[in-house]
């Protein structure tokens, strides 16, 4: 693929998809839901996609087997599962089934059809103020339902907050204290409680008791990172340790915080959790804000390219197709894409509105693509890294590809960045192919350009070889196909090289998921 015309200095777009197939350990079924594949696995346990025997799309935790014998966080988990049934709105990921008291306990929430914060900044920077102040309403109103039925978040942080095309969705709430105490290296510890270092709130840093100001307060840091792409003490760098003393003792930095948000921000990050406003109050301020909400409903609440994958992504959902023999879904050659101009623009999520349903959207996001055209792309559903879906933890590593196949180190998702402004992302996806197949899927994103490509396999090698890249979508003036090219791993990183790359030097990938 040869570069994109010079219009544009750094993009940042991200897929939505990256569904591993089943392993020989995982189970085929549990309960009434068959899986479809995995979704990623972390401190908990596994996590898979799957359907129940009414047709219904669910994210299915499966609990470690070390966690289901400790009989205080089987208690627990009891306990929060039973509490998280009860939690009502339409802001949350429901709580569909479970079975605490099986050999393995298990729980099963509705499948959110979106990406997490965390992939969205990550992948395509800091959100626009008017969708920050949506994303905070949104949010409160998660925390008042998970505060109504009695629970605490305890984990709110960009990784827990999914992406709709109608609004923002809260997962995993209550269940992290099911976590606490437990004896598993995975976990998190800070004294006796449970959290993610950069979005915890002073009090949990010191092991205080907590009340549901402990998330107002997580709420605040996850606005800041919305807003700014970095949370409000520390970086990906600063160790833990320093990042919780500062939570604890220093004030935020709020560098790059659009000044409208400040006030909003500044009271949910008060040090004394009685200063913190409630999420009723934190509604009201969000709401109070330039086009937050009635006088802009005809517009989308998310920019519109994110607005376009989010389309992608729901009729990658509706191809998903449910095998009868318990294996993965294989990347399929003809799913929709579209641009954003092609996509109608849902409305802006507002309080008195009654939302569509998840399947309605789905459907509605089907047919807009349809009429945008299509081309060669894949349609593997769930989310690399933290997840996009109701799961939101690791991406687990792929099988041993059979003989002859691409090797299995370098399938999956790889990303770079071009020049020193990190403002240009080249991100493709590899997948298992025979020659002549398309196996691979590129994305080629700046501040001004989005192209999409596809490429053949040659030879699975290693080193694997592609044929020439082809133009999915794109301006033709910036998006030009490229030569054939080389893929080798070299220490840990891989490396494309292209047979004519009119002087520009190979560039090195690091993968994603």
């Amino acid at each position: 693929m040869a570069q994109p015309g010079r219009a544009g200095q750094r993009g940042r777009a991200e897929r939505l998809g990256g569904l591993a197939p089943l392993d020989t350990h995982d189970p085929q079924r549990i309960g009434e839901y068959r899986l479809l594949g995995r979704l990623g696995e972390g401190g908990m346990g596994r996590v898979f996609l799957a359907r129940s025997d009414r047709g219904r799309t669910a994210a299915v935790k499966l609990v470690r087997t070390e966690l289901a014998h400790q009989e205080e966080f089987r208690a627990r988990f009891r306990r929060e599962v039973r509490a998280a049934r009860t939690v009502g709105g339409e802001w949350t990921a429901p709580v569909l089934d479970a079975d605490t008291e099986a050999e393995t306990p298990w729980l099963a929430t509705g499948y959110i059809a979106g990406p997490s914060l965390q992939q969205t900044v990550g992948g395509t920077g800091p959100l626009p103020e008017r969708t920050v102040r949506i994303l905070a309403a949104g949010l409160a109103r998660a925390l008042r339902s998970v505060h109504a039925a009695g629970l605490i978040h305890r984990d709110l942080k960009p990784s827990n907050v999914l992406l709709t095309l109608d609004g923002p969705r809260v997962i995993d709430f209550g269940i992290a204290r099911a976590l606490e105490g437990v004896s598993t290296s995975a976990v998190t510890h800070t004294g006796s409680a449970v959290g993610s270092p950069g979005f915890m709130a002073p009090e949990q840093v010191r092991g205080e008791p907590l009340t549901p100001a402990c998330d107002v307060f997580c709420l605040g840091s996850v606005l800041v990172y919305a807003a700014t792409g970095r949370p409000p003490f520390g970086s990906e760098t600063t160790l833990p340790h320093a990042m919780m003393y500062r939570i604890a003792e220093q004030e935020p930095d709020l560098t790059g915080l659009p000044e409208g948000l400040r006030e909003l921000v500044t009271a949910c990050l008060a040090k004394d959790p009685a200063r913190r406003p409630t999420p009723e109050e934190l509604v009201a301020r969000a709401e109070d804000g330039p086009d937050a909400s009635g006088a802009a409903e005809d517009e989308p609440w998310l920019p519109g390219a994110l607005v376009a994958r989010l389309g992608r992504h729901a009729v990658e959902l509706l191809e998903t197709e449910d095998p009868q023999d318990g294996t993965a879904p294989t990347p399929t050659a003809a799913t929709a894409v579209a641009s954003p101009a092609t996509v109608a623009p849902p409305r802006v999520p507002a309080p008195a509105r009654r939302r569509r349903t998840g399947r309605t959207l789905l459907v509605a996001a089907a047919l807009v693509l349809a009429g945008g055209g299509t081309a060669a792309a894949y349609a593997l559903l769930g989310a690399p890294g933290d997840g996009s879906a109701a799961a939101t933890e690791k991406t687990t590593d792929r099988p041993t590809t059979p003989p002859g196949g691409i090797p299995a180190d370098y399938l999956g998702i790889w990303s770079t960045t071009i020049g020193d402004s990190r403002l240009d992302v080249r991100r493709f996806t590899l997948v298992q192919g025979k020659p002549g197949e398309a196996v691979l899927r590129m994305e080629a994103t700046g501040p001004t350009y989005d192209c999409r490509f596809v490429a053949t396999l040659k030879s699975a090698g290693p080193p694997v070889r592609l044929g020439p890249s082809t133009v999915v979508s794109g301006p033709p003036d910036t998006c030009r196909p490229g030569s054939p090219s080389t893929l080798e791993l070299m220490g840990g990183q891989l490396r494309r090289t292209f047979d004519d790359a009119g002087g520009l030097a190979p560039l090195l990938y690091t993968k994603k998921g």
